[in-house]
């Protein structure tokens, strides 16, 4: 699929790619699944606490979305709540199943939050804080190029067409902004929790 076509099918809504999926169109489908199978894994592991029964339970509900596709009547329900609401009913399914059939979601253990602490949260924050003032240190050039290549993770010659150079000049351009940034950085090393080696 080229790139230009890709943006295309980025750009519809749910159920029409599920229309064309219908209509064989497997890259719809491969579409569809990257938007949407996400959200459902982490709703799923929310409900079930485990993530391999979450795997499953999503993997299930995409097939039963794929199942119905053919009949699919775009306008009557959305492609979203339709699978939240299948992957919601085959959680409590496995729930009662795991339970002996009598026990609800409500009854089910709240899951572990994994999200970071507030500490872990200020400390990258301050991380974040340190490595902008770094990057606005840069020149321009070597800001743009360290930018495209380390954290929008283009490739060299992806970023030659972008900056409109030769490549050879955006290996020279990353490799200064990389060093000038270590330099920027290396005294704060302890202050900003990284262990000195």
């Amino acid at each position: 699929m080229t790139d230009m076509a890709f943006d295309a099918l980025s750009e519809l809504e749910d159920d029409a790619l599920l229309v064309l999926y219908a209509n064989g169109d497997r890259d719809a489908a491969r579409l569809l699944t990257a938007r949407l199978a996400p959200r459902l894994l982490g709703h799923a592991q929310r409900l079930l606490g485990d993530r391999a029964e979450a795997e499953d339970v999503v993997q299930e509900a995409m097939l039963r979305l794929w199942r119905i596709a053919p009949d699919w009547r775009p306008g009557e329900a959305k492609v979203t709540t339709w699978l939240y609401r299948v992957t919601a009913n085959l959680c409590t399914d496995r729930l009662r199943k795991a339970r002996g059939g009598h026990r609800g979601l409500d009854e089910a253990a709240e899951p572990e939050d994994d999200r970071p602490g507030p500490v872990e949260r200020m400390q990258q924050a301050a991380r974040m804080d340190a490595l902008q003032q770094a990057l606005d240190s840069l020149p321009e050039r070597q800001r743009q190029a360290v930018v495209l290549r380390h954290m929008e993770g283009l490739a060299n010659p992806e970023i030659a067409e972008v900056m409109e150079i030769s490549t050879e000049a955006v290996e020279s351009l990353t490799a200064r902004g990389k060093r000038a940034l270590a330099a920027a950085l290396a005294g704060r090393r302890e202050a900003l929790g990284y262990a000195e080696e």
